[in-house]
């Protein structure tokens, strides 16, 4: 059987008052790091300059840096900066390329008498007949659907539809004289069949 231990100092002092306690606590804590190599007399530390100094060296630090990225930033500049661009050019021709996009219709002469060659939108009566027109379905690969839409008028807006769908096979329309455009998108060409 083993003798039972003596109380520690600090058991008995605790019951006398928390206060004691902290003295002696205090009393044993050690005063801070020991001098070391870190703590060379030769070198100065930054951080016990005047807060003055300090600031001085920090801005003028940072007008170095920024005068360093200017001068980079003007040697390595557009070589081209000072010639004069033709901008009449540019917006002629930005808007004929608009202008395609718009209006979205094909050449007359592109779109082959017995069908439909692609993607667009195509004025019955000028640039398609009207008639029975089939395709195979979707062009393939990432495009998975053909879609088709008769329409009332080529504005752009929903009311005009008179006739739609996006099918994933093959698919028939009959475009009727009465309608003012059709429209296909992501489709193999349709060929006229009747």
């Amino acid at each position: 059987m083993c003798a039972p231990r003596a109380p520690s100092p600090w058991a008995r002092r605790a019951g006398s008052s928390g206060r004691a306690h902290a003295e002696a606590m205090d009393s044993r804590t050690p005063p801070g790091p020991p001098e070391g190599p870190l703590h060379s007399q030769g070198h100065r530390d930054i951080s016990r300059l005047p807060r003055s100094w300090r600031r001085f060296l920090t801005h003028a630090g940072a007008a170095v840096i920024g005068l360093f990225i200017g001068v980079l930033i003007g040697l390595t500049g557009n070589p081209n900066a000072d010639k004069a661009s033709p901008s009449a050019t540019v917006t002629a021709t930005t808007t004929a390329l608009q202008t395609v996009r718009a209006t979205g219709s094909p050449a007359v002469d592109k779109v082959p008498a017995d069908g439909i060659p692609g993607d667009g939108t195509y004025v019955v009566g000028s640039d398609i007949k009207p008639g029975t027109y089939s395709t195979k379905g979707p062009q393939g690969g990432l495009i998975t659907s053909c879609y088709w839409a008769r329409l009332s008028s080529t504005s752009g807006e929903v009311k005009d539809i008179i006739a739609n769908n996006a099918t994933s096979g093959r698919t028939t329309v009959t475009i009727s004289a009465s309608d003012k455009a059709f429209t296909t998108t992501g489709c193999k060409p349709w060929k006229k069949t009747g």
